[in-house]
């Protein structure tokens, strides 16, 4: 893979995507993808992937987030119909998405490399934790009437504050958003999944655009990533109604709670 430091990687595309470990991470980002199109999750399964190939945490980070962002948009294709009856929703809740994302990159970019490796294996624990718990969770939904008098406060603060952690670290945000806004939007879980799909197009678009000027993406990475999960997105749309995650999200928290664990020795 490349070094991650300038767009000069991108000269060694037509080689590198040759390669064997160049297939295989097309191949998991597919299956990542379709992982986003379900429920949300990808990067649980990108960032170690990446890690795995010897890119460095912080860099397979920026890398895993700017090659997702056509795993949203394969999902957003195959649920154009649920995401045009959220346009509404859309609108009102993309500032606070920007706005969060905005903080997280910033963040991000702002600390040392040693800072992002010393509180990354915390945050694979907590979304594979979460991903884990998601059908206990899901159980809830519905039972915050979209006119309970904390329901905007909830939407919006919630929104910005899982924005934030979406711009730093990004790995199973889109179940937190799927968490949070089942306990306070009346939808269904296809309706749910379409907004929290478009609204991940904004947000890891955005973040792709900061973290392409600072320089530390792997461009052979992301390219790897971004075919393999735009073909993924858009499968994972067409099974969202169909499929119960269940032995996907048994895998996802194995490798998750298995690259905190080797994180953690490190």
């Amino acid at each position: 893979m490349g070094d991650g430091r300038s767009l000069g990687s991108m000269f060694g595309l037509v080689v590198a995507l040759n390669t064997p470990k160049a297939v295989i991470l097309v191949l998991i980002s597919a299956v990542a993808g379709v992982f986003n199109g379900v429920a949300g999750g990808a990067g649980l399964l990108i960032f170690p992937t990446l890690l795995a190939l010897g890119v460095p945490p912080l860099t397979a980070n920026v890398s895993a987030t700017v090659g997702l962002v056509p795993s949203y948009l394969g999902t957003v294709a195959g649920l154009r119909d649920e995401v045009l009856a959220q346009r509404r929703r859309f609108v009102l809740l993309t500032p606070w998405v920007v706005g969060g994302a905005a903080v997280g990159a910033a963040l991000l970019l702002a600390f040392p490399a040693s800072a992002f490796r010393a509180i990354v294996p915390w945050l694979i624990v907590g979304a594979s934790l979460l991903f884990a718990a998601q059908p206990l969770i899901l159980k809830r939904l519905g039972r915050l009437s979209e006119h309970h008098r904390a329901h905007l406060s909830v939407l919006y603060a919630g929104t910005f504050g899982i924005a934030i952690y979406g711009g730093y670290f990004g790995s199973a945000m889109g179940i937190m958003l799927l968490a949070l806004w089942g306990l306070v939007l009346d939808e269904t879980m296809s309706a749910l999944t379409a907004l929290r799909s478009a609204l991940s197009v904004v947000l890891t678009g955005f973040c792709a655009v900061v973290f392409a000027l600072s320089g530390h993406v792997d461009w052979t990475a992301a390219v790897c990533v971004a075919g393999g999960s735009l073909m993924g997105g858009w499968a994972g749309s067409h099974v969202v109604r169909r499929l119960h995650p269940t032995y996907f999200r048994a895998a996802v928290v194995v490798i998750g709670l298995g690259t905190s664990l080797v994180l953690f020795l490190r």
